[in-house]
């Protein structure tokens, strides 16, 4: 299986069968899009990748989970060897290389991730929080909060928000500044700045948003143990798996050491399902 890492991630929806079910790897939106896909070539229609992110979104809420449109842009126009740089305002989307020694694993928590009932519940009530913030401070996006106002004064201006809407308020924009940072790292094959980027991305995550858990913290807390050089949870969180970034030449060696100081201790593990070699592959509008 191929993952296809972006600024955030996404998934190839040719090979998602062989995703584990509820594992934060977005095969929920790969299904959706592989299955809109399949109707549109069957019927010979033809549609753009603005068409089909004007739909494929907000087509995923009818599952009952409020996310964005980041992984089935990724699904659509992610590019070989390159992270995708994903906007909505407007929509576009850049490919930024990926320098050839680094490398990426996805590592199962053996815990899964299922959206449903109580977790659903969870999971829409920060994004709703999120939303309240923003139409509390007067902003139109995040992104434009984040293009307006400095980080400094993000956090003075979340002082004044209800504690849930103050902690989505923070995630979100610290990562729109960290999406940035990365983009950055990225270009400039700066893989300490990269990796100390997805480990803030994973406290926040943690800590703001709250949507780790005991499993995913420690995943996460091996794999740097193990020498990896970052790692976060990836998906919505409430388990499923964790991305862990290192050179090329360190991943088999890790992925062993993470056998010993994780798996070696739970039960399930299969390394075929649940610690994979990720590589960046093309997206379903590229290949």
């Amino acid at each position: 299986m191929h993952e296809r890492w972006q600024v955030e991630r996404g998934v190839d929806a040719a090979v998602i069968s062989d995703l584990p079910p509820a594992a934060g790897l977005s095969s929920s939106s790969a299904l959706l899009t592989g299955f809109v896909l399949a109707l549109l070539r069957a019927n010979e229609i033809s549609a753009t990748f603005e068409e089909l992110m004007d739909v494929l979104p907000e087509g995923e809420h009818f599952v009952g989970t409020r996310g964005g449109g980041m992984d089935h842009a990724a699904v659509l126009a992610s590019r070989p060897r390159c992270a995708l740089l994903v906007s909505f305002t407007p929509l576009t989307v850049e490919p930024v290389p990926i320098p050839d020694d680094w490398a990426f694993l996805v590592a199962h928590s053996l815990t899964t991730a299922e959206k449903s009932n109580e977790l659903r519940a969870e999971y829409n009530a920060r994004r709703t929080a999120g939303a309240r913030a923003l139409q509390q401070l007067g902003f139109a996006s995040y992104a434009a909060a984040v293009e307006t106002h400095p980080a400094d004064e993000l956090k003075n201006l979340a002082r004044q928000l209800p504690e849930q809407e103050r902690q989505s308020f923070l995630h979100v924009t610290s990562e729109g500044v960290r999406v940035r940072s990365a983009v950055a790292a990225l270009r400039a094959a700066d893989s300490s700045a990269f990796g100390a980027l997805l480990n803030a991305s994973h406290a926040s995550l943690r800590d703001l948003l709250r949507v780790s858990s005991s499993a995913l913290d420690a995943l996460a807390g091996a794999a740097l143990d193990s020498g990896a050089i970052g790692a976060r949870l990836t998906g919505a969180g409430f388990g499923g798996c964790a991305v862990i970034f290192c050179k090329r030449p360190d991943r088999d060696r890790i992925a062993a050491e993470l056998v010993k100081r994780y798996y070696s201790e739970r039960a399930g593990f299969d390394p075929s399902m649940h610690l994979i070699a990720a590589e960046p592959s093309a997206g379903a509008l590229c290949g």
